[in-house]
């Protein structure tokens, strides 16, 4: 069985020893703007310098999720988008890049309906247990060689058969933690987490913001007084300063909505060019100004 976390591990290891700034996973909705068009939207995120991905499973009512993922998602499901949709991105994303770490992300109700009846097959029976039908997903996550699996909506007390149906294909359950968590769920987290756990720099719903979150470091110092497992912040952050910013307290950055808000706005023929430079940009490789 492959080991739990190994290419996360690998990435954040390898960051520390080059000692070029925290790790870029971009978040993306597959299927957003049309499935057909995400596969070349992940190598353009690859080509931009994303470290690995947040692959964004559709879904209907996406509550932690603000209006720019909202409407991404509703336009993907209206295209016909599904977590199939997801896991091919996954697989692209795995050809382009054997050792990039790739998460998918979603909510639980997706996930139980690929259950006994089969992928996007509809639920397997309601009265079983939250590890049955997650089986499936399980095994074709594995297939299509996923990493890690957030469940936004699974809160860690209730986790366990998710987590461990989860570990036996090879696949870590990521967690999240928000500014607002106790110190007895934080505790939680810690002792189940792989991979990484997700902070989320602010509470409230996904977006872009003009400014991190002032008491991002007391919540990050919170965190990793409890856990050595690698920290990565997500939710608001959208401009290079906000990278470097992040990237003086945890090893990875997660840039979701004004990655979306950037591909929303691009016309259909240059939306892999515009989510290309914006990686660039925001990763260090091109400056804003000169555009070099």
């Amino acid at each position: 069985m492959t080991e739990v976390g190994h290419r996360y591990r690998a990435a954040f290891a390898a960051s520390a020893e080059r000692g070029d700034g925290p790790l870029l996973f971009p978040f993306l909705a597959a299927g957003f703007p049309t499935p057909a068009e995400t596969p070349d939207l992940v190598r353009a995120a690859l080509r931009g310098g994303a470290a690995g991905f947040e692959i964004g499973v559709p879904f209907s009512d996406p509550l932690a999720d603000g209006p720019v993922h909202q409407d991404a998602y509703n336009v993907a499901l209206a295209a016909g988008a599904t977590l199939e949709t997801a896991l091919d991105a996954v697989r692209v994303a795995r050809a382009e890049s054997p050792d990039a770490p790739l998460t998918l992300m979603g909510y639980l109700n997706p996930f139980l309906a690929c259950g006994p009846a089969g992928l996007d097959g509809g639920a397997g029976d309601p009265g079983s247990a939250v590890g049955e039908p997650l089986e499936a997903l399980a095994r074709r996550a594995s297939e299509a060689d996923v990493d890690g699996v957030i469940i936004v909506d699974l809160p860690v007390d209730e986790s366990d058969a998710a987590r461990e149906v989860l570990a036996e294909h090879g696949i870590s359950l990521i967690y999240l933690l928000a500014p607002t968590s106790t110190e007895e769920r934080i505790d939680a987290v810690a002792r189940q987490a792989s991979g990484f756990i997700y902070l989320l720099s602010l509470t409230g719903v996904t977006g872009a913001r003009d400014q991190i979150a002032r008491d991002l470091a007391t919540f990050v110092g919170r965190v990793k007084a409890r856990t050595d497992t690698p920290l990565a912040v997500g939710f608001g952050i959208s401009r290079r300063e906000h990278v470097l910013q992040v990237g003086e307290m945890v090893p990875a950055a997660i840039i979701g909505s004004a990655l979306t808000a950037t591909i929303a706005s691009a016309p259909p023929d240059g939306r892999t060019a515009a989510v290309e430079r914006y990686l660039e940009v925001v990763t260090g490789r091109r400056s804003e100004t000169t555009g070099e």
